[in-house]
């Protein structure tokens, strides 16, 4: 190392310690390679103008299907550019002006989107599973012209926000006669744009509202393309929720390059039954998946006669630690044709940055996220902003054409995380990496105290502000295993169930706790922090699954079979659990009570159409969940079919 700063033309001798570079010539060059991805793309379109080629191409392929509802490329055209056509006129919609979306999984979802990009406006998913509370901070901060909304959802707002309701909107046979698409070019849209609006979780406490441009997500699409992790003739499913940035990938990503997509019915995500169904029947070749999922997928699949999945393509896993054990799963189960990807990318940088493709089952200790896709580019830089040497772990800053346009009215926040190298934007993502002698990037852990939990980005802090506007002293949020949050909280005069009633009406149900444990006083380092080594392990068997002052035995028959179900799932150490413990408050997590929903549905005989999982996440005792299985009966009211539109070319 010392041949190596002589030998340079640095006179290093006047230079601090820390900008003395150890790095090898030939390790530079290992860089330099694995940056050398190849500039596809001379000129970008926007999203609406790709479809709208796309749309005129291939008119009659099919776009989207869901369940006994489809359109093909003109149809949706036509739907789309209806609607945005009202949006200009009678609401005034301009360019750059964001429009919210919170729509439950359905045909309409589609139309918005595509309308809100044709009208030259900022598509922004909000999540209709987010408590009320959420909905109005969210919409407040990206100061939103108005929400559009289908039957379902309608009700979620107040009265002095205007809300748009896509399905009687296009069905207006006013609206239809007005229909003039050259209205739309009023409203100039060039690549640099904004697109899109993603939240991400906020370390102060509010979510962070990350922009992505037009160039952004058509370039991230070609690159996916390029390699052929998605492409023109794939059918893809639509598995991803709208507060996750992958189902952008899913519906602007398919609608871009001519594929087709699958939709799920409302809950679809969670019913592994008809997820494999459609995997099977609609010959689904492009999936992606969070690797929690798709264990307990695997498992699913392992405990029934469904057949082996031959139609799959490409499958891509990503947003959590993938194992050696599960890509031996994944061979097992799916066609020895599928290829399969790790992928890796966080939102500020447009859904996948890195890719790797796993050719074999790997007998190591991890699989690497890889190396950058076309058009990006990866830098790994110490403490000091110097390039690490190979093995050595330093922080990822990722660069090229997936860049954002930064947080929605935070430049502070944007100031911290963009800087420019060597007249390059890079983003630093405070994930921690290391890359090997063969050039692949290894994920090594975060700088700071993010974490993922099956696949969602969550920033601890905002967890713990929120809890905060509670009458408590102190708290820290920490993740356990794999499957929880725990909240350790400082405090004398409050319990468990005020500390969950208060964050079910402020956070998602993916950033509620698991457990809420309440000292005296947090333990404390030398510096008068909390010292998060001292702070006591969970132990889920040491609530002896009351959570109440006595043990509420079964009162009925259903209420008994749904107390053995629990116990099976949750395998309590007593075999007993009081039918008024809330799930969540003995241990169960989300994947959890997906397996115990497949469970009642064996037992009972229903499917989700007839009752969803929503119901049981929110209301969570034995006995709020023997009465939901009481009273199935099919629910006759389906989203109105779409009419088959007969249009002259």
């Amino acid at each position: 190392m010392l041949k190596q700063l002589f030998q340079s033309n640095i006179d290093w001798t006047m230079e601090p310690i820390y900008k003395l570079s150890l790095v090898l010539p030939e390790e530079y060059q290992l860089i330099q390679s694995m940056n050398k991805t190849p500039d596809l793309f001379s000129s970008v379109n926007c999203i609406h103008q790709q479809f709208t080629y796309r749309a005129v191409e291939l008119s009659q392929k099919l776009a989207v299907e869901l369940d006994d509802q489809s359109l093909t490329y003109n149809e949706l055209l036509y739907y789309a550019q209806l609607l945005a056509i009202h949006l200009h006129d009678e609401y005034k919609i301009k360019s750059g002006d964001i429009i919210c979306q919170c729509i439950e999984r359905s045909i309409a979802m589609i139309i918005g989107m595509m309308s809100i990009e044709m009208v030259g406006a900022v598509y922004c998913p909000l999540s209709p599973q987010n408590p009320d509370q959420r909905l109005v901070i969210l919409l407040e901060q990206t100061q939103s012209r108005l929400v559009l909304v289908h039957s379902m959802t309608q009700g979620r707002f107040s009265e002095n926000i205007i809300t748009v309701d896509i399905e009687a909107t296009v069905n207006n046979n006013l609206i239809v006669n007005e229909y003039d698409p050259d209205r739309l070019f009023n409203n100039i849209v060039t690549s640099k744009c904004i697109a899109a609006i993603v939240f991400t979780s906020g370390s102060t406490g509010t979510p962070k509202a990350a922009q992505l441009r037009h160039e952004n997500i058509i370039t991230c699409m070609s690159s996916l393309q390029h390699i052929h992790i998605l492409t023109d003739k794939d059918i893809v499913i639509q598995l991803a929720q709208c507060s996750f940035d992958a189902h952008m990938l899913e519906i602007f990503g398919s609608l871009i390059l001519g594929a087709t997509f699958t939709m799920l019915h409302i809950d679809g995500n969670m019913d592994l039954m008809h997820i494999a169904s459609v995997l099977i029947n609609k010959n689904i070749t492009y999936m992606f998946a969070v690797p929690s999922w798709l264990h307990n997928f695997f498992n699913f699949l392992d405990k029934t006669s469904i057949p082996l999945i031959k139609s799959m393509r490409s499958l891509c896993v990503g947003g959590e630690t993938v194992s050696t054990k599960l890509i031996e799963r994944m061979k097992r189960i799916i066609t020895t044709d599928c290829v399969i990807w790790h992928v890796y990318g966080p939102a500020e940088t447009t859904i996948f940055s890195t890719y790797h493709q796993i050719n074999s089952i790997y007998r190591m200790d991890a699989i690497p996220i890889g190396q950058p896709l076309p058009n990006y580019r990866c830098l790994i830089h110490d403490e000091f902003g110097q390039h690490v040497i190979v093995g050595q772990q330093g922080e990822l800053l990722i660069g090229g054409v997936g860049v954002f346009a930064g947080y929605f009215g935070r430049d502070d926040l944007t100031s911290k995380v963009l800087v420019e190298i060597e007249d390059e934007t890079y983003y630093k993502t405070g994930d921690l990496v290391r890359m090997d002698r063969n050039g692949l990037i290894y994920y090594n852990g975060r700088k700071d105290y993010q974490v993922k939990l099956h696949g969602q980005r969550i920033e601890v802090g905002e967890i713990e502000q929120c809890l905060l506007g509670t009458h408590i002293v102190a708290c820290v949020v920490m993740k356990y295993e794999e499957d929880y949050l725990i909240a350790y909280v400082q405090s004398s005069d409050i319990n468990e169930e005020n500390l969950r009633t208060y964050c079910r009406t402020h956070l998602p149900p993916f950033m509620i706790p698991s457990m809420f444990i309440i000292l005296e006083q947090l333990p404390l380092n030398a510096n008068g922090k909390v010292d998060r080594k001292r702070l006591p392990i969970p132990d889920f068997s040491s609530l002896s699954v009351l959570t109440t002052s006595k043990y509420d035995a079964p009162r009925s028959e259903i209420e008994q079979r749904v107390h053995d179900v629990w116990c099976e799932v949750l395998q309590p150490a007593n075999k007993k659990i009081s039918t008024t413990a809330g799930f969540f408050t003995i241990g169960g997590h989300s994947l959890l009570l997906i397996q115990l929903y497949h469970q009642y549905q064996s037992l009972f005989g229903f499917d989700s159409q007839m009752l969803g999982i929503t119901p049981f996440l929110q209301q969570t005792t034995i006995s709020e969940h023997a009465k939901l299985l009481e009273s199935i009966q099919f629910i006759a009211g389906k989203s109105k079919e779409w009419q088959t539109l007969h249009i002259n070319e």
